[in-house]
């Protein structure tokens, strides 16, 4: 059970370790680009591609999922980012349960967003945990955990491509355990639980009161949804990419056009690859050139 591009490599693990995977479950179908064709998940596409039985019930709380599951009589079911809250009726029903991959090394970060808030967190390290799930959010038994470092400079799109990799190999990991029975689950500890909610427009505003390295991890936390967003001189611009740097100045003020520097409350920031409002991604260098500007002198992000 899974939707989008981060279930595509636990399904393609599975598949290529020759497991007997007896169906798929995904998300309807929906409208998408300009003309508002249907358009299949990603998930969907990929278990199409193997031959494989593609269920996308637009509810699983109707009895009708909880009929066809029973009659398939799965050992295991792997939820990956499916996008739907599953019944206690399908959770109990798996003789192993239903094994959910999460992009946190729970407790922590418990909930919708869990990679891009550690990297807006400025988190040196996560992971993925397999977790038996049950009819809380994100509380299940912990299975098995795989850690992994965050780079300095990495985004959270980043991020979310070697966490879904690392989540195809820990799940290929639990089956092998389950099938040879050396499975063990371990409560989660409560006390050190953390929850995230959904990332929402409004967080993209950037406060260059802040310091460098908390402006930077929302650069980097918000890339590339919903971004990270400054005016420049009244027109509005969304950063792309930052790197940490040495200088000082009053918030905001521009302190080099090459490269394109920018002062903060506390140290400065490095603005790399940015997107004026109307136009496409660019580098800083290729802005800079645009402004026809001699000095920084006079100009400012707010």
């Amino acid at each position: 059970m899974g939707t989008p591009d981060f279930a595509v490599p636990c399904l393609e693990a599975l598949e290529k370790d020759a497991n007997d995977i007896i169906a798929v479950f995904t998300q309807p179908d929906k409208p998408k680009g300009r003309g508002y064709a249907l358009a299949p998940p990603p998930v969907k596409e990929k278990a199409l591609e193997y031959g494989l039985t593609v269920y996308q019930p637009t509810t699983l709380r109707d009895g009708e999922a909880l009929s066809l599951l029973t009659e398939m009589a799965p050992d295991m079911i792997v939820v990956v980012a499916y996008g739907k809250i599953l019944p206690k009726e399908i959770i109990d029903l798996p003789r192993f349960g239903c094994v959910n991959i999460h992009a946190s090394l729970l407790p922590l970060y418990r909930g919708a967003a869990p990679i891009q808030q550690s990297v807006l967190d400025g988190c040196e390290k996560t992971g993925v945990t397999a977790q038996c799930m049950d009819v809380g959010i994100d509380t299940g038994d912990i299975l098995m955990t795989r850690e992994t470092p965050i780079g300095e400079n990495e985004t959270a799109d980043e991020l979310h491509d070697r966490l879904s990799l690392l989540g195809a190999e820990l799940i290929v990991s639990v089956v092998h355990a389950a099938a040879e029975g050396t499975l063990t689950r371990t409560k989660q500890d409560e006390t050190k639980a953390t929850h995230v909610g959904k990332l929402t427009k409004e967080m993209s505003v950037i406060d260059f009161s802040r310091p460098a390295k908390k402006i930077h991890d929302k650069v980097r936390g918000l890339n590339s949804w919903p971004g990270a967003v400054a005016s420049l001189n009244g027109k509005r611009i969304k950063i792309h990419r930052t790197l940490l740097t040495k200088g000082s100045g009053e918030p905001g003020q521009v302190l080099s056009l090459t490269p394109l520097v920018v002062a903060c409350g506390e140290g400065a920031l490095e603005i790399t690859e940015l997107q004026p409002d109307g136009k496409k991604k660019m580098t800083a260098s290729a802005f800079v050139n645009g402004l026809h500007a001699v000095s920084a002198e006079g100009l400012r992000f707010t």
